[in-house]
C-alpha cells in the first residue's frame, strides 16, 4: 500500500504542476494580486461550508454505524471521513477509500461483513444524492441556457449523469435481484473461464457470490429501515449543496457579489464533479481544473477566474489530503478506542 501511495502522490504532485503552470503562466501577478485581497470573512465562510460538507457526511456514516456498533462516536466517524478523504484523493476515480475504510472499522472491532455492509449503504446514499442532484442540475440547465456555448462539455455531462443513473439502477438491481444475480454471476464466470479470463471457475464462483449475497444483506436492511435510507440521502444531499455553494463564497471573497448566485454556483459545481469523474488520475487532477474554468468561465472572467479555482482547489481537495494524512499518521489508522 505504501508504494502505491508514494506512486500515486508522485503522479499526483507532477500534474498538480503542471497544471499549475498552465493555470498561472499568462497572468501571475493578477492572478497573485486577487488571491492576496480575497476577504478573509468570506474565504473563511467558504472553509466552512467544507467543513460541514464533512461533517453531514460524516453524519450519515455515524448513523450507519451505530446499527452494528453503539459505542462508536462522532468523534471517530469524523476522523474516519477525513482520512478516506485522503486515501480517494489519492486513487484514480477514488477506488483507495472503500478498502480503506473497511480496514478502519475492522481496527475498531466491526467485523468485515458487516464493515462492507455499512460502506454498501453509504455509498448507495451517496449515489442516489449524486444523481437527484444531477437531475436537478440537468433540468436547471436546459430551462434557463447556462452553458450554450459549450456544447461538447454538455454532452459530456448527459453521459455522466447517464452513467451515474446506469450505477444506482444496477445497485438497486444487484441488491434486490437475488435469482437473476446468481444466474448472471454463474454464466458470467463460465464465460470468463471459458475465455481463460478466469483460471479457477469454483473459487471465483464463491468469491463473487459471497459478494452478491453481501448486497442483498445490505438491501433488505435498507428495506426493513426505510428512514435510514431517507436520512442518508437527505444527508448527502445537504453535504453537497454546500460543497457545491463554496464557489460562491469566494466570488464574494474577491469582492464580486453579481457574478455568480446560488443556483448558478450549484449547477456550475455539480458539472464540474461530472466531467472529474472521467478523468482516471488522482483527484480527476487536470479534467476537474479544465471544468472549473470551462462552466465557471460562463460568469467570471479575467484573473479572478484562476484565483478562485485555485482557492476552491486548495479547500475542496488538497486541503483534505493534508488534513487526512495528518490523521492518518496520529491515528495510526483508526485503532479500537
Amino acid at each position: 500500500m505504501l508504494k502505491n501511495i508514494k506512486k500515486n502522490a508522485f503522479i499526483l504532485i507532477a500534474i498538480t504542476l503542471i497544471v499549475l503552470y498552465f493555470v498561472l503562466k499568462d497572468d501571475f501577478s493578477s492572478i497573485m494580486e486577487q488571491l492576496l485581497k480575497m476577504n478573509p470573512i468570506w474565504l473563511l465562510v467558504a472553509l466552512l461550508c467544507y467543513v460541514l460538507y464533512i461533517v453531514l457526511k460524516s453524519l450519515a456514516f455515524h448513523m450507519t454505524v451505530k446499527q452494528e456498533k453503539q459505542d462508536y462516536t462522532f468523534k471517530r466517524s469524523m476522523i474516519h471521513n477525513t482520512v478516506v478523504q485522503f486515501f480517494n484523493g489519492i486513487t484514480p476515480f477514488s477506488t483507495g477509500g472503500q478498502p480503506m475504510e473497511v480496514y478502519m472499522l475492522k481496527q475498531q472491532g466491526i467485523r468485515y461483513s458487516k464493515g462492507v455492509n455499512i460502506i454498501l449503504q453509504t455509498f448507495i446514499f451517496y449515489q442516489t444524492a449524486l444523481v437527484i442532484y444531477g437531475l436537478i442540475a440537468v433540468a436547471l440547465n436546459y430551462s434557463f441556457h447556462f452553458f450554450e456555448k459549450i456544447p461538447l462539455l454538455r454532452r459530456l455531462i448527459l453521459l455522466g449523469f447517464f452513467i451515474n443513473t446506469l450505477v444506482v439502477v444496477a445497485l438497486f438491481i444487484i441488491s434486490f435481484g437475488k435469482r437473476l444475480n446468481h444466474f448472471l454471476v454463474k454464466k458470467i464466470v463460465h464465460l470468463f473461464h471459458k475465455l481463460k479470463i478466469v483460471k479457477n471457475e469454483e473459487d471465483t464462483l464463491v468469491r463473487w457470490t459471497e459478494r452478491v449475497e453481501t448486497f442483498h444483506s445490505c438491501a433488505e436492511h435498507l428495506k426493513e429501515h426505510k428512514s435510514i435510507f431517507i436520512k442518508g440521502v437527505l444527508l448527502h444531499l445537504l453535504s453537497l449543496s454546500f460543497f457545491y455553494v463554496i464557489p460562491l463564497f469566494l466570488a464574494y471573497s474577491m469582492n464580486d457579489y453579481t457574478s455568480l448566485n446560488a443556483m448558478t454556483a450549484i449547477v456550475s459545481s455539480a458539472y464540474v464533479l461530472i466531467i472529474g469523474s472521467f478523468v482516471p488520475i488522482p483527484g480527476a487532477s487536470g479534467g476537474i481544473e479544465y471544468g472549473f474554468l470551462a462552466f465557471f468561465g460562463n460568469f467570471i472572467g479575467g484573473s479572478m477566474l484562476p484565483a478562485m479555482l485555485l482557492m476552491w482547489r486548495f479547500i475542496t481537495y488538497y486541503l483534505g489530503l493534508i488534513v487526512g494524512a495528518i490523521l492518518l499518521m496520529i491515528d495510526k489508522g483508526g485503532k479500537k478506542e
